[in-house]
């Protein structure tokens, strides 16, 4: 029996990628929900596969947990349809469509053929797993997401205070590490010297000769 490996890619996130291998006699069910034990995600939401072009135009619909339209329209459902009765190309692609209320929609591209399957592997088999796939924000944890974003912000909260702004680095790389104590400390030596200065001019006019000159007159 024939083991064919998909490529599953996030349209949105190039750089998270999962790599299955799957019995081609398996379902479309057996993919999907090989997937979202890859994510994490709940499998049990309303998605679709589409046949697809090359080009990633979506064809005919193969769905779980459709609408009752699609069912009326006659929809292919997943648990119905094997898998090799939907390869017509050794590079066959899907377009694939989680969660109808908050989609995500992914790439799905047969990329090996392998023709004998291991015994001592249970398929669906995930073979490769690159990247996180991202958070899915939901009424019951978005308390959870709010606190890891609260918690990231306040790591700043001190820049903020200080109105910081990012070409304050500069300035205060310039300074050399001094610090405002220094700067202050400069400005106190300006008004010492400021001081000393008049108060000299001060001195000359208390003086006896000054009060002698106005005697003479």
């Amino acid at each position: 029996m024939a083991i064919y490996r998909f490529r599953i890619s996030f349209e949105d996130y190039d750089d998270v990628t999962r790599e299955i291998d799957i019995k081609s006699n398996q379902t479309f069910e057996d993919l999907h929900r090989a997937i979202h034990r890859s994510t994490g995600y709940n499998a049990d939401k309303p998605s679709s596969f589409y046949v697809s072009t090359d080009n990633w135009i979506k064809g005919d619909e193969i769905a779980i947990h459709p609408t009752q339209r699609k069912i009326d329209n006659g929809v292919v459902l997943m648990e119905n349809s094997k898998l090799s009765a939907f390869i017509e190309d050794p590079h066959q692609k899907f377009y694939y469509i989680y969660n109808f209320e908050r989609p995500y929609d992914f790439h799905v591209e047969l990329i090996k053929i392998i023709l004998d399957n291991d015994p001592k592997i249970e398929y669906p088999y995930l073979v490769k797993s690159i990247g996180e796939a991202p958070k899915i924000i939901e009424k019951g944890n978005i308390g959870a997401v709010a606190a890891n974003t609260t918690a990231a912000n306040n790591d700043f909260d001190f820049l903020n205070e200080m109105d910081f702004v990012p070409e304050d680095t500069d300035e205060l790389e310039a300074m050399g590490g001094r610090g405002i104590n220094a700067q202050e400390e400069g400005h106190d030596d300006e008004e010492d010297e400021q001081e000393d200065e008049f108060g000299d001019g001060e001195d000359d006019y208390g003086n006896d000769d000054y009060g002698n000159d106005k005697d003479d007159y």
